[in-house]
């Protein structure tokens, strides 16, 4: 077993850096490197050349997201070991896999196993509730279960065999994102700056009043899920009509599912 494992995710909201973690216990290595690429600040380059990877995304209408593979375009590798996790709201994964796999294959990591598990749902709200508190323990035990699978393949197969992985080429059209935003309550709002210092895209601005910029908004809802004071709430008719159809589409526990 490789002596290091490097986690490199993008998570707004602390979902996919939970599993990633549970799959690095799994693995049992005995160094751990952290790369959180969630920050507008996570502007750095690396060439990994020993140890094992776990490249941990959230899914984004079925897609990777657009911020996260801008932001792995500085990241390489030499043939190292790669393990890619997908963490979607409940509903569906689709071809982010894949696409994953494409885009890290070429930066040089070698695939040798996938997983798609499950996140409380950005949208998700105490009134209607999707994929709710999840990863649970069920998730996380799965996850440190696949990080030990990974372990046993590795150290029984020298081929760095990849794993089929579900999905199509060409992926799916990209849902646009932009225009819509949380909006903060003013009258609960007191001005801490704490949706500000978690805002991937680093749209929010705190002064008197919060301000955000929503034309470069990925409705992660970090700024919705850490506000202290519940201050901040995504209700744009548009999301509301989404929220809906979750709730009656996508109600049904998923489970992990995982790919060696």
């Amino acid at each position: 077993m490789n002596s290091t494992t490097h986690l490199i995710y993008f998570s707004p909201t602390g979902t996919t850096k939970k599993i990633v973690e549970q799959i690095s216990a799994g693995l049992g290595s005995q160094q751990t490197d952290n790369y959180n690429l969630t920050l507008a600040a996570a502007d750095f380059e690396n060439t990994f050349q020993n140890g094992i990877a776990i490249i941990g995304i959230p899914v984004y209408a079925g897609r990777v997201p657009q911020i996260c593979l801008d932001r792995m375009q500085r990241i390489k590798a030499t043939g190292i070991p790669a393990v890619l996790v997908a963490l979607y709201g409940n509903r569906e994964y689709e071809d982010a896999l894949v696409e994953l796999r494409d885009v890290t294959t070429a930066s040089g990591f070698s695939v040798v196993a996938a997983g798609a598990f499950i996140g409380e749902h950005s949208y998700s709200t105490e009134d209607q509730p999707i994929a709710v508190n999840r990863p649970d323990a069920t998730d996380l035990k799965k996850a440190l279960e696949f990080g030990q699978e990974v372990a046993a393949k590795l150290k029984a197969d020298s081929t760095l065999r990849p794993p089929e992985i579900p999905g199509d080429v060409p992926y799916k059209d990209r849902v646009p994102l932009g225009g819509i935003s949380p909006e903060t309550d003013s009258s609960t709002c007191t001005i801490c700056g704490t949706c500000a210092k978690v805002c991937p895209t680093a749209i929010i601005t705190v002064g008197t009043t919060v301000e955000t910029k929503a034309e470069n908004c990925i409705m992660c809802c970090a700024c919705v899920k850490s506000c202290p004071e519940s201050a901040r709430a995504l209700n744009h008719p548009a999301v509301e009509t989404r929220r809906g159809l979750l709730m009656q589409n996508c109600s049904a526990r998923k489970a992990p599912v995982t790919f060696l």
